[in-house]
């Protein structure tokens, strides 16, 4: 089959390529070893027909082929190394090792692409340190293309240091990959305008103003008559002060009101910890009342969170490491009602390591002492009737303690 492909230039070459990317089945061995023996010198026309049909190995032998060939078309290599494969990997780090410096800026972006963690630190400093400016331009590139598998930290202060060099392409690429990181307004915001190229400065100002960020709705269970207790008006306020754009606080308990009509995107977030009446019915129709001024986002139940389980996991681990007795910390939550809230409780239980407990028992009946002397965690955002009718010893609702609050601020700063 590989010696039956017309020549490049011929008017055949096009359609032959046609059928044979047509065909329900293609054995790639001929193929693959006509490359290899040189018997056929592959141009990028057909690389794109057999890339469909190529898996790892294949990928692999490809690779290995271009490398060992010095006048191999370079336009066939992002063809070749599309797939992510270790071998493709192992190979490209040893080509860099002795090749030249053209080769190594194609070889270098290709590497990050592969996406290895183990990769990181030899794409900062090739991106970082004093050396060929293509090279350094290649290795951001590398960066850019295998963004989800680096450390975000330690990537976000590389790409600092690179957003303020003397070499305005290499500076405005950081600044575009630091607008892509989680958080990237604050990232952006924080850098110096002074320290940038005023091209660079321009393109700052450009992604901060395409991450303008939603207003937000935080919707809370609030007192009786719609009083909003303090720390939570406390957070409203500062998370506006944060992000720059308007933060609603809406009492489930306040009388419905019309929705502000000063327009724009909203996004509602409900401030509960469990999956209640609220939860499951109230919030929609918040929503719906809201829509009116424009559209309307919503995430889930603070409750739901994973970074906020892992807070009340950290909470619980101190609060149990100070306690005279090795018993399971409880969790004192609002009575539940219905088999979501029982699941969500046994969730809890199981992924925490706690015992649930109503603070109310048997109807009426205060929370009485626990028998066991464990440590004791209110599932309770705010001050409420609820935390009103616990003893003291129970300890601060969640959001007047330091980790929650401070979690609270980031993520809701961070939100889109």
């Amino acid at each position: 089959m590989p010696e039956l492909l017309p020549p490049p230039g011929s008017p055949e070459r096009w359609p032959w390529l046609q059928q044979l990317r047509r065909r329900p089945s293609l054995d790639l061995e001929p193929w693959l070893v006509a490359i290899e023996t040189g018997r056929l010198q592959p141009e990028a026309d057909l690389l794109a027909v057999l890339a469909e049909r190529v898996d790892g190995q294949a990928t692999v032998r490809l690779l290995a082929w271009w490398l060992a060939e010095p006048s191999a078309d370079p336009e066939c290599l992002s063809v070749i190394a599309r797939l992510r494969h270790p071998g493709c990997a192992g190979l490209l780090r040893q080509a860099l090792a002795t090749a030249s410096s053209d080769r190594q800026e194609l070889l270098v972006p290709l590497l990050g692409h592969q996406r290895d963690p183990a990769d990181f630190n030899r794409l900062c400093s090739l991106a970082l340190e004093p050396g060929p400016l293509l090279l350094r331009r290649a290795a951001l590139e590398g960066l850019a293309l295998g963004l989800p598998a680096w450390p975000t930290e330690s990537l976000r202060q590389v790409l600092r240091s690179c957003a303020v060099d003397l070499d305005p392409l290499l500076a405005g690429a950081a600044v575009d990959l630091l607008a892509r990181l989680p958080h990237g307004r604050r990232s952006l915001s924080r850098l110096d305008p002074s320290r940038l190229d005023g091209a660079v400065a321009r393109r700052r100002q450009r992604r901060l103003a395409g991450l303008r960020r939603s207003a937000l709705l935080l919707v809370v269970h609030g007192r009786r008559g719609g009083v909003i207790p303090e720390e939570l008006g406390t957070l409203a306020r500062e998370v506006e002060r944060l992000r720059g754009t308007p933060v609603h606080l809406h009492a489930l308990t306040a009388d419905p009101c019309p929705a502000p009509g000063d327009g724009g995107d909203l996004t509602l977030v409900p401030l509960f910890l469990l999956p209640g009446t609220h939860v499951r019915h109230d919030l929609a129709a918040v929503a719906a009342r809201w829509r009116g001024r424009g559209a309307v986002g919503r995430v889930p139940f603070l409750g739901a969170w994973p970074c906020w389980q892992e807070a009340l996991r950290e909470e619980l681990a101190e609060l149990a490491g100070s306690a005279a007795v090795g018993s399971s910390p409880w969790l004192i939550h609002h009575p539940m009602d219905g088999k979501l809230g029982s699941r969500y409780l046994r969730y809890l239980e199981r992924s925490l390591g706690v015992r649930c407990r109503s603070a109310v028992a048997d109807g009426q009946e205060p929370l009485p002492a626990m028998e066991d002397g464990a440590p004791v965690l209110p599932l309770v955002l705010a001050a409420n009737r609820l935390t009103d009718s616990l003893p003291q010893w129970l300890g601060q609702p969640l959001l007047q303690r330091f980790r929650f609050r401070q979690l609270l601020l980031t993520q809701l700063e961070a939100l889109p």
